[in-house]
């Protein structure tokens, strides 16, 4: 396990993150197509927190794309680097997860994060953040529609509809389940939206989560355990 200090001149208001945003959502590539679905690894990342102890632990889980068998693991434990604010969790998480990715043995290949790309309020979610700070293929896959709307799709799994910002489509509205609460799935960085949906359909062959999502989840909880249960 990798332990992780706040990086020297991290944003620490709102106002520094923003800046932030700004200067690195210029940077984003929406119109790559990625790696084809099904190939290669493809990487979950998830973060867990204890915020009376200001710990967070970050874990990386490499699966066969074609398989979905486990390949490789690295988990980062470190201090929680911004408070809570909504549309600025990447920066508590950004550290912990880059240490978590470095530490793995393999290319990660395609990274899919438990939240958002560019359906995020200025457009730069985690899977864009981390997308461009890495020059990885990147999608974000959320439990919720953030502040977005959509109208719910078909019942059959696969069927999508747009997740709106207005008149723009900022990602879509994914049934991975027959009849099950759709996800919602947008581009973070060198992926086109089509492939990101793919991408998540090819990892929830049995759950409405994607499984990089769900071992990624399983390991930074345990992480976390074991990082503040220590003697």
């Amino acid at each position: 396990m990798t332990t992780v200090d706040i990086p020297a001149g991290w944003p620490a208001t709102e106002e520094a993150a923003h800046a932030v945003q700004d200067e690195l959502r210029a940077r984003v590539v929406l119109d790559a197509s990625g790696p084809p679905p099904g190939t290669g690894y493809v990487t979950g990342v998830d973060v867990a927190y204890d915020d009376e102890r200001d710990v967070v632990a970050a874990a990386a889980v490499v699966l066969d794309a074609a398989s979905l068998e486990v390949v490789a693991e690295a988990t980062a434990v470190g201090r929680i680097s911004f408070p809570y604010v909504p549309g600025l969790l990447a920066f508590r998480e950004i550290p912990t997860v880059l240490a978590a990715l470095d530490a793995l043995p393999r290319p990660p290949g395609l990274v899919v994060c438990d939240g958002y790309g560019l359906a995020h309020p200025r457009r730069f979610g985690l899977a864009s953040h981390l997308g461009v700070l890495t020059g990885l293929p990147t999608i974000g896959v959320a439990k919720n529609p953030f502040t977005f709307t959509y109208d719910d799709p078909d019942a059959p799994r696969g069927s999508t509809s747009p997740l709106l910002a207005g008149d723009d489509e900022v990602g879509r509205a994914l049934r991975t389940r027959a009849g099950v609460k759709p996800v919602f799935v947008s581009v973070g960085h060198r992926v086109t939206l089509d492939d990101a949906c793919a991408h998540t359909l090819a990892l929830t062959p049995r759950f409405r989560l994607p499984e990089s999502t769900r071992r990624a989840d399983a390991l930074c909880r345990r992480a976390l355990r074991e990082a503040t249960t220590r003697p």
